[in-house]
């Protein structure tokens, strides 16, 4: 699967679509303060790692395109997960020595760099797989229409 942006779809969205995401969100968001408050801060920040509405979208994109492209949403998800795992653990060796700014660049470059690699490894190898089944298929038409 190749990340892609169709801003063709959001015509497609139901208003009741949008209120699901946001009594989804306000639920994650309203667990998350409540572990806040009775683990504290550090514990309750990972808890903000959760997208607030992925549950919401992955019963909507489960119900406009199907199971297969539901899972491919949560995989990419967790593999985000990881990258905001990273983000997380340059914030919190850096955050006392750094300025906030230098902080807050180096632990989105962590991000982007942990999330691409996660991509990669985990997608990488089977869209090269596919590709290569894809050119060898064009050939062996070629081969034949001659």
């Amino acid at each position: 699967m190749r990340p892609s942006f169709a801003p063709e779809a959001l015509l497609e969205v139901r208003a009741w679509e949008y209120a699901l995401r946001f009594l989804f969100g306000g639920a994650v968001t309203v667990c998350t303060g409540l572990v806040a408050h009775r683990f504290g801060p550090s514990v309750g920040g990972l808890f903000l790692a959760f997208p607030a509405i992925l549950p919401a979208t992955l019963t909507l994109v489960k119900e406009h395109d199907g199971r297969a492209c539901a899972a491919d949403d949560a995989r990419g998800a967790c593999l985000g997960s990881i990258g905001l795992a990273a983000f997380a653990a340059v914030v919190w060796f850096a955050a006392d020595a750094w300025s906030p700014v230098v902080v807050l660049s180096l632990a989105t470059l962590a991000w982007l760099a942990v999330s691409v690699c996660t991509w990669i490894a985990a997608f990488g190898r089977r869209a090269r797989a596919r590709a290569h089944h894809a050119a060898r298929e064009v050939r062996r038409a070629r081969r034949i229409s001659r």
